[in-house]
C-alpha cells in the first residue's frame, strides 16, 4: 500500500491518495515489498515540481515501510536515524529513548545519533528476533534494518504503519519538507552515504566459494585504493540478554575512516543465491551531501567487486537491483 499527501496539516486523506490499498491474494500481480523498484508507481507520483510533499509505502502485511519526499528517497538507515534524532517530537517518546538497535548491514547513521544522545547503540545480526530480546529487556526503544523494517518497543516486531505515522508526527511539528529535514540531519551528524547491490539468482556453489574466499582474506593495514583497512571479519554476535552466540553473519571490511563494505548471502537454494553487497562511506562535508550515492561510492563499489572477484566467480558484470 502506498499513500501520499500534499500537506503536513492534519486532514483526512482525499480520494486518490491511497494506491493499491485493496487486499489481494496475489498483491495485484505485484511484489509485496516496498522499495524503489517494486513501488515504482509511488516513486513516479512523488517526482516532479508538482508532486506531493510526502509519500510512503508499506508491504503486504504492513511491517515494512519506505519513506519518500518530493524528488527525495529516504534510505531505511537514514529513516531510523532521523526518527531517533526527532523522537521527542512524538508524544509517545517525549521522555527520550533507552537505546537504538540496527542490523549489522544497516548503515552506522543511527549510531551517530545514539552517541550524541548518550544512549546505547546495538549492532545485531539480520533478523528481528535479535531486536526482540533488546526490546523486551528495555535496552532499546527504536530499531531498524536496511531491508525497510523499522519499529519501536510498542510491539515486538517491525511496524511499517507506525514508521509512517512517526514521520507524519515529525513533519507536523517541524513544518519542513522531507528533504529539508534529512539535509539538516546530515549537516548536524554527517552523511553515511549508503547503497545495496543485489546479485540475484547466481549459482549457489559460486556464491559459497566467493564467501569462503572473503573469509580467508587478512586485510588489516592493507591499502585498497584510497582506503586503509582497519579490520575485516565474519561478523559474530553474542546476545547481551540471553548470551546466545550467532556466527557467520556476514563479511565486514571496515576502513580506518569508518567506510564499510559488507557481503552477505540470502536465499541459497535450488534457484540459486542472492549476493548482497552493502557499501557505506561517511561524508562529513556538507558540500558533498547532494551527490548521488553511486557517484559518491564509485571507488568503494569497484573495490568491493575486485575484492570478491564478483565477475570472475559469478559471471555478473552488474547487480540485478540497486537500492
Amino acid at each position: 500500500m502506498s499513500i501520499w499527501t500534499r500537506s503536513a496539516k492534519p486532514a483526512w486523506a482525499s480520494p486518490g491518495t491511497v494506491m493499491n490499498g485493496i487486499p489481494l491474494e496475489d498483491f495485484g500481480h505485484g511484489h509485496p515489498d516496498p522499495n524503489l523498484v517494486h513501488a515504482h508507481d509511488l516513486v513516479e507520483a512523488l517526482t516532479g515540481p508538482d508532486a506531493p510533499d510526502f509519500g510512503a509505502a508499506s508491504d503486504g502485511d504492513g511491517d515494512r515501510n519506505m519513506i519518500l519526499g518530493r524528488d527525495f528517497y529516504v534510505t531505511p538507515s537514514d529513516s531510523l536515524a532521523v526518527l531517533a534524532a526527532n523522537a521527542t517530537l512524538c508524544p509517545g517518546y517525549a521522555k527520550g529513548l533507552k537505546g537504538i538497535a540496527r542490523s549489522m548491514p544497516t548503515s552506522a547513521a543511527p549510531d551517530r545519533v545514539a552517541a550524541k544522545l548518550g544512549i546505547p547503540a546495538w549492532e545485531t545480526p539480520t533478523g528481528w528476533k535479535f531486536f526482540g530480546t533488546l526490546l523486551d529487556a528495555g535496552k532499546a526503544t527504536f530499531c531498524g534494518e536496511e531491508s525497510f523494517g523499522t519499529g519501536s518497543d510498542h510491539v515486538r516486531e517491525k511496524d511499517g504503519l507506525w514508521a509512517v505515522l512517526a514521520w507524519l508526527n515529525v513533519l507536523a511539528v517541524r513544518r519542513q519538507s522531507v528533504a529539508d529535514i534529512v539535509a539538516a540531519h546530515w549537516r548536524e551528524y554527517g552523511r553515511n552515504v549508503y547503497s545495496r547491490h543485489d546479485y540475484e539468482g547466481i549459482d549457489s556453489k559460486a556464491a559459497d566459494g566467493l564467501m569462503e574466499h572473503l573469509r580467508g582474506l587478512s586485510l588489516k593495514g592493507q591499502r585498497l585504493g584510497a582506503f586503509t583497512v582497519a579490520f575485516n571479519d565474519d561478523f559474530a554476535y553474542t546476545d547481551p540478554v540471553d548470551g546466545s552466540v550467532s556466527t557467520r553473519q556476514g563479511i565486514r571490511v571496515v576502513f580506518e575512516d569508518g567506510s564499510r563494505i559488507v557481503f552477505r548471502l540470502s536465499g541459497t537454494g535450488t534457484e540459486g543465491a542472492t549476493l548482497r553487497v552493502y557499501i557505506e562511506r561517511f561524508e562529513p562535508d556538507s558540500t558533498k551531501h547532494h551527490l548521488d550515492p553511486q557517484v559518491a561510492l564509485a571507488d568503494l563499489i569497484k573495490i568491493a567487486r575486485d575484492l570478491a572477484g564478483i565477475e570472475a566467480r559469478t559471471g555478473r558484470t552488474e547487480p540485478t537491483v540497486i537500492t
